[in-house]
């Protein structure tokens, strides 16, 4: 029987709440099955969805802390599709350091208590017994998101990093966890299907039968409290690095920077977690022709995130398992928009599934 993989979640918003309600839909299924609708992997190196185990979780927003973490992935301004009941798990939300995590246009959303003091991370993590911190803060929360890394490699934790803010991917930060003896996973998310990878598959289309790409732009729209947060643009620096980044890897030579547009647009509350994703791309084909391209991806955007760091969550417990240490190529290449290398997608898959069978180291 493999063992629990113990989990701390720092941020419990829309993405956790997906991610959490997605170990409760998916801890019956037989783990001989070897397709399940909605995973990439049913089992990674023994290891169900129903052994992972959220020991720890942190918040700043007063409609959470103190709850279980079973009821406050439900509490405002969570906003996601639920897919699934979710029990009391038993562990309790805890106030994590406010930092840079509230933008000025999100402060009327999240409601802090200032008579809640913040624990201490390390020895919060520490006592849980948490082997890995999923990271899901608001984009832009640069203190933050550094301040949880530090303590996550104080705590002797792993980390996965699903925001983009720069640390597996950061040659310095990498080090400090390679030297401390810690894997660490990211940067920044891909989903499962969302407008990043879509994008890539359709620029590297383009690209393989021939076409010359001249203007390509991605626009995104949604009504989650992240694209409210984005609508202060200096929080985006990083996010429009890393989604321009995904994209222009794919191709063998590097657009101008006044041909491709990506990035969020705006915030529309109606559409709660739904994401509207625009693209279009404009190209010279045979005989010079022009070739335009235009698509709409309409996906609830959270659980495309929780179902890619349910695979990142079972690989980083094997790099545990084995005794890796600092960021992990394969896995990051394939799960996260910004990883310390870019591949092609198609090579991203087969590394992991290399990383999977103990071929690839990491």
């Amino acid at each position: 029987m493999a063992k629990k993989i113990k989990v701390a979640i720092s941020g419990l918003g829309n993405c956790a709440s997906s991610l959490i309600q997605g170990l409760e839909y998916y801890k019956h299924v037989d783990g001989n099955s070897p397709l399940v609708p909605g995973l990439m992997h049913n089992v990674i190196g023994g290891y169900k969805l129903s052994d992972v185990q959220v020991v720890a979780a942190f918040d700043i927003d007063r409609r959470k802390v103190g709850k279980d973490v079973g009821e406050a992935i439900f509490s405002p301004p969570n906003c996601t599709i639920k897919f699934s009941s979710v029990p009391k798990l038993g562990t309790t939300v805890l106030k994590g350091p406010v930092l840079d995590g509230v933008a000025e246009t999100t402060k009327e959303m999240f409601l802090v208590d200032p008579n809640q003091k913040p624990v201490d991370v390390k020895k919060a993590l520490q006592e849980s017994g948490a082997e890995i911190l999923i990271n899901y803060l608001p984009v832009g929360s640069e203190q933050a998101v550094r301040f949880y890394a530090q303590e996550a490699l104080d705590a002797g934790v792993a980390l996965i990093n699903c925001m983009p803010v720069f640390i597996a991917s950061d040659t310095a930060w990498a080090k400090k966890f390679e030297d401390a003896g810690i894997p660490c996973l990211g940067d920044d998310v891909k989903s499962q299907v969302g407008a990043t990878i879509l994008h890539r598959t359709l620029m590297k289309l383009f690209n393989d039968r021939g076409v010359k790409v001249e203007q390509t732009y991605q626009l995104n729209c949604g009504g989650n409290t992240d694209f409210l947060n984005m609508l202060e643009r200096q929080r985006l620096k990083s996010k429009k690095i890393s989604k321009t980044e995904a994209v222009q890897s794919i191709l063998p030579s590097r657009m101008v920077d006044e041909s491709i547009h990506i990035g969020p647009s705006d915030y529309v509350p109606w559409l709660k977690d739904k994401k509207l994703c625009f693209l279009r791309i404009q190209g010279r084909k045979f005989g010079d022709i022009p070739i335009n391209l235009e698509c709409r991806l309409d996906v609830e955007d959270s659980p495309n995130s929780a179902g890619v760091i349910v695979d990142a969550i079972r690989c980083m417990k094997l790099a545990l398992d084995r005794g890796i240490a600092g960021p992990l190529v394969s896995p990051s290449s394939y799960f996260m928009k910004h990883p310390i290398q870019q591949f092609p997608d198609e090579t991203c898959r087969e590394m992991v599934e290399e990383f999977i069978a103990g071929k690839r180291e990491r």
